[in-house]
């Protein structure tokens, strides 16, 4: 976390873009955009507080404990408002170990399995939607962007190839929670912003097996595309499901 005093009052800037003296929340910090993401925000002269939050932080988030999401939110209210609150974590495939099986996305409906679509729904879906209902909250009420990492393939009107059923599912479902939660939080927190965000294609953990060290951006300039694009977004965006160029996605 930067030095600076996240209390420190600070300097109003235009609708678009964050204000000098902004404070920034990640969680998920430990994967690839994740820690892109902090790393950028520190460096970013503007922003005086950023927080990394995940399985090992302190304090830490562990979407297989539930009460560490709530309990989270209670610990950082006193560093709150945050005016940029980002989810990167997810899950598309896992490796063998402790004593259970991997998996990865499934091809057909033959390969569904109970185990599978829970695990990929408790961090895709399940933990991103107590994020909107706990961290919500500690949004700035003047400006303050809350978004969670989708995923294009999670789009039912773009869903052209089939297969990984759980993935696609799971992110179809973490689209449901926030469009719902950004038409709540407009009665609220009228200012509030509250989207999807698809981050393209990175070279990461999550798309190694599926060529993202060929095909993809670095973390680098994936976490520096979607923060450009969150900055400029205005509360008229809440409820959308954008990409990291900017684009609109369709549901």
């Amino acid at each position: 976390m930067n030095t600076q005093n996240p209390q420190k009052p600070i300097d109003r800037l235009p609708p678009n873009g964050f204000p000098t003296g902004f404070r920034a929340l990640v969680i998920g910090a430990s994967g690839a955009i994740g820690a892109a993401m902090v790393a950028q925000l520190r460096a970013d002269p503007a922003c005086s507080a950023v927080v990394a939050l995940h399985r090992r932080s302190q304090p830490a988030i562990d979407f297989e404990r539930e009460d560490s999401i709530a309990a989270a939110a209670a610990e950082l209210a006193a560093q709150a408002p945050f005016h940029l609150i980002v989810n990167a974590a997810g899950l598309l495939h896992a490796d063998a170990g402790n004593g259970t099986d991997g998996f990865m996305p499934e091809k057909k409906l033959g390969d569904i399995e109970m185990a599978q679509m829970l695990d990929t729904f408790r961090v895709n879906t399940f933990g991103p939607a107590l994020l909107l209902r706990h961290f919500s909250r500690l949004l700035d009420r003047q400006r303050g962007v809350l978004a969670l990492l989708s995923a294009k393939v999670g789009s039912i009107e773009d869903n052209r190839l089939g297969g990984w059923y759980s993935y696609r599912a799971s992110k179809a479902a973490l689209n449901m929670f926030i469009k719902t939660a950004a038409i709540e939080l407009k009665r609220s927190q009228p200012q509030a912003v509250v989207v999807a965000l698809h981050p393209g294609t990175v070279n990461s953990r999550l798309s190694m097996p599926f060529r993202g060290a060929e095909i993809g951006r670095s973390p680098e300039v994936a976490a520096a595309e979607m923060l450009a694009v969150l900055a400029g977004l205005a509360p008229g965006d809440s409820g959308q499901f954008v990409a990291y160029d900017g684009q609109r996605l369709p549901w």
